[in-house]
C-alpha cells in the first residue's frame, strides 16, 4: 500500500502498516519507521495523508513550543524520585529538557483513537528522568503537540493542558 510522504507499506504481525524509515525533521532529522494503524478500512484516508504531510512540514520549533510541558513531566518525575535515584539529571529549565530526550531507537505511529475522530502522530522517546515510562509526545492532526507525558499509548488527555499530572 502506498501512502504519500511515506512511500510503500507492507504489513506487519500486528496488521499496522509500515514504512521504511523517513527522515523526520522536527525529530532533527533522524530516520524513523512510520506505523499506520486503521488506515486500510478507514473511509476518509486523506485525513491520514494530511496529518503525515503536516508532520513531516514541521520543524524543530514546534517541540520547543511544547518544553514547558516536557519539562512539567521532568518536575514531577523528580518531585517523586529525584531524591532516590543519584543519577536522576539535573535540567535547569524547559530550553534544555530536549537535550535529554532521544527519539533514534523508536517509531512513529499514525492513528485515529476512535471513527470520525482526528488522526493523531505519536511519538515515543527515551528521557534521562523516566527510563520505564519514556516520553510520548502526540500531534494532532500531524500539526501540533497535545500531549506529552509517560508513554501510556492514549493519545489525548482529558484536560487542554500538555502534561496532565
Amino acid at each position: 500500500m502506498e501512502i504519500p510522504g511515506l512511500g510503500t507499506l507492507t504489513e506487519d504481525e500486528y496488521g499496522s502498516l509500515v514504512s521504511a524509515p523517513v527522515p523526520v525533521p522536527v525529530l532533527g532529522g533522524i530516520t524513523l519507521p512510520f506505523h499506520v494503524d486503521g488506515y486500510a478500512d478507514d473511509p476518509a484516508q486523506e485525513d491520514f495523508h494530511a496529518a503525515v504531510r503536516a508532520f513531516l512540514a514541521l520543524d524543530r520549533t514546534a517541540l520547543e513550543a511544547a518544553a514547558d510541558g516536557v519539562f512539567d513531566y521532568y518536575r514531577h518525575m523528580g518531585e517523586v524520585f529525584g531524591d532516590e535515584l543519584d543519577d536522576f539529571p539535573r535540567i535547569a529549565g524547559p530550553a534544555d529538557v530536549w537535550d535529554h530526550v532521544t527519539f533514534a531507537r523508536h517509531q512513529v505511529t499514525v492513528s485515529r483513537d476512535g471513527d470520525g475522530e482526528p488522526v493523531y502522530v505519536s511519538v515515543e522517546a527515551e528521557c534521562g528522568w523516566e527510563e520505564e515510562h519514556g516520553l510520548q509526545v502526540v500531534f494532532r492532526d500531524g500539526a501540533r503537540i497535545t500531549k506529552v507525558g509517560p508513554y501510556d499509548g492514549h493519545l489525548t488527555n482529558d484536560t487542554d493542558v500538555l502534561y496532565e499530572r
